[in-house]
Order: C-alpha cells, then structure tokens, then sequence
C-alpha cells in the first residue's frame, strides 16, 4: 500500500463463507498515483510532463502513453461537461482600463 506492505491473514473457509472487507478483492496496489493523474491532467499539465513528475516525486516510471491511456477515464466528466444545459441569463462585465 502507499503506508508500505501489510500482512494479511485470511482463516481457513472450507465453505468459502469469508469474505474481507478491508481490501477490494485480488487489488494489489492503490489507485494513488492514478487519482494524481487524473487531477493533473484536468489541470491542464501535459502527458510527458505527469509522466516526468511522477517518476521524479514517487520513482515509479508511467510512459506518456500510459499516462494519456489513465486520463481518458475524464472522457464521459469532459462530454458531460460539453453536453451540460446553460442558464438563459448571462453576466458580462466589460472593464476599460485605458
């Protein structure tokens, strides 16, 4: 985990009546690094440049392809965002500063 490595045991179920609720079943790593991404890119900051971030800051290596592969989960937020109804009244406020 990002707190470092955890030792679980799970008791014997013969039945397969046990299920844990600590952990999602068969996940071996957080989503950290992955949530970082996401926000990173929603930010505007490019590809190569997460990627270069994230290897300084964590020493785990994310290729841009990887990183573009991770940030297309903002697709359906970006078309929703797109597709979203505008209010009729608008507010303009011009300043001339001259």
């Amino acid at each position: 985990t990002q707190f470092g490595e955890i030792e679980i045991q799970v008791p014997r179920d013969r039945n397969g009546m046990f299920h844990q609720h600590t952990l999602p079943d068969y996940k071996q790593h957080s989503d950290v690094l992955e949530s970082m991404i996401i926000k990173l890119y929603s930010k505007g900051v490019t590809t190569r440049e997460i990627a270069d971030l994230i290897e300084k800051m964590y020493g785990s290596h994310y290729s841009p392809a990887q990183v573009s592969n991770i940030s297309k989960q903002m697709i359906p937020k970006v078309e929703a965002y797109h597709q979203r109804k505008l209010s009729y009244k608008f507010f303009c406020v011009y300043l001339d500063a001259t």
